[in-house]
C-alpha cells in the first residue's frame, strides 16, 4: 500500500526483499532517499544502515528508518546506526511525507 501511495505522489520506488539486496541496490542505483525497514530478513535494517553509512558511495543518501515493533530507545538506536530520521508503523502517510520532504530538502541543501 505504501508503494502505491508513493508512486501516486510521483516517486520512483525500488523494493528490496532483504537487507543484503537493499545494500546492493543502494550501491547500484544511488537513490535519493532510502526507507529502511529495521526488521528485514537476512541482514536487518540496523546492519544495512551501518554498512550504507560507512561506504563513501552511499553515506550521503538520507535513510528514514521504519519499524512496526517500536520499543523505547529504538529511535535513538536507529539514529546511532546512521538513520537520518525514524518513524513507526502503522504509517501516518502525511507525517511520513513531511519527513521525506524534509530529508530530501536537506539533501539538496547539503
Amino acid at each position: 500500500m505504501l508503494t502505491r501511495r508513493l508512486l501516486k505522489k510521483g516517486f520512483d520506488v525500488v523494493i528490496a526483499e532483504d537487507g543484503n539486496e537493499g545494500v546492493r541496490l543502494a550501491r547500484e542505483q544511488a537513490p535519493e532517499l532510502i526507507l529502511m525497514d529495521m526488521s528485514l530478513p537476512v541482514m536487518d535494517g540496523w546492519e544495512a544502515t551501518r554498512l550504507l553509512k560507512a561506504a563513501p558511495e552511499t553515506r550521503t543518501i538520507p535513510i528514514l528508518g521504519l519499524s512496526a515493533h517500536a520499543m523505547t530507545g529504538d529511535r535513538e538506536k536507529a539514529l546511532s546506526a546512521g538513520c537520518d530520521d525514524y518513524d513507526t508503523k502503522p504509517i501516518d502517510f502525511n507525517r511520513l511525507m513531511s519527513k521525506i520532504q524534509s530529508l530530501l530538502n536537506h539533501a539538496v541543501d547539503s
